[in-house]
This record gives structure tokens, sequence and C-alpha cells, in this order.
């Protein structure tokens, strides 16, 4: 488990992110028929200034790559809402899927796919929330 207090969104807490998934047994189990890369789009909002970008590929419970984006980038989905949204998903305050059922997020790619793998998307977050963060 990570001891020190990482910012958010960083490309530090995204290394730290894809360490931890792959330590994850309960994402392995969920996640073993998953196949499909991710960008993780944080827009702007009163707290945050600059559009963050995280790329994350995962394959079968595991996390291949993940890493803060610097220029362009594409992936099979984009999973795309503000900070505000994203440190109440990383609270464990906003599940994902609702949020995207609600309309708080938006993806670009077969969100069928996504809602399928719903477990999935759990364990990230709960992954996520086990990071000591600082917003």
């Amino acid at each position: 488990m990570v001891k020190n207090i990482i910012h958010f969104p960083s490309d530090e807490w995204i290394k730290i992110f894809k360490e931890e998934l792959n330590k994850s047994t309960a994402y392995q189990e969920v996640a073993k028929d998953w196949e499909g890369d991710f960008l993780f789009v944080i827009t702007p909002d009163e707290e945050l200034k600059k559009e963050t970008v995280f790329y994350i590929d995962l394959w079968h419970g595991k996390c291949r790559d993940a890493y803060l984006v610097k220029g362009e980038k594409t992936a099979k989905f984009v999973f795309k809402g503000p900070y505000s949204n994203w440190k109440k998903v990383i609270r464990q305050e906003l599940d994902p899927i609702r949020g995207l059922i609600r309309g708080l997020f938006i993806v670009d790619g077969d969100s069928r796919v996504i809602l399928d793998q719903a477990k999935a998307a759990q364990e990230l977050v709960n992954t996520a929330s086990k990071i000591p963060v600082v917003f």
C-alpha cells in the first residue's frame, strides 16, 4: 500500500494506480474478460484549470500501461468528465457507471461494453480510492 500522499491528477498518481491495480486480485478476477484501453479525460472546472488526460491499457485483469498523456493519443474508449466528478469517484461518493447514466461523464466508444463491465469499473474505483491523495 502507498504511504505517501499523492497529488491528483498527476503522472505519479497514474503510475501508482497501475501498480496497485496489478496487485489487486479482486480486479484480476472481475476484469479477466476485459480487453480495451481508455483515455480518462479530466476536464477543467473551478478547481482545475487545465485538462488532464490519463492513458490506461487494461487487458484480462491486468494494467499493461498507464501514464499522463502529453500530446495526442487515441484509445478504444474515452471516459470524460469534470474534475469535481472525478474527485467524487475517487472518494467513492459517485459510482462511475451511475455518473455515466446520469450524464455526469461522457463516453466515446461503445458504452454498452462498459456497462457490461460494471464490476470491473467498481474495482478500478476501489483501487483508486486506496491511494492517499491530495486534490
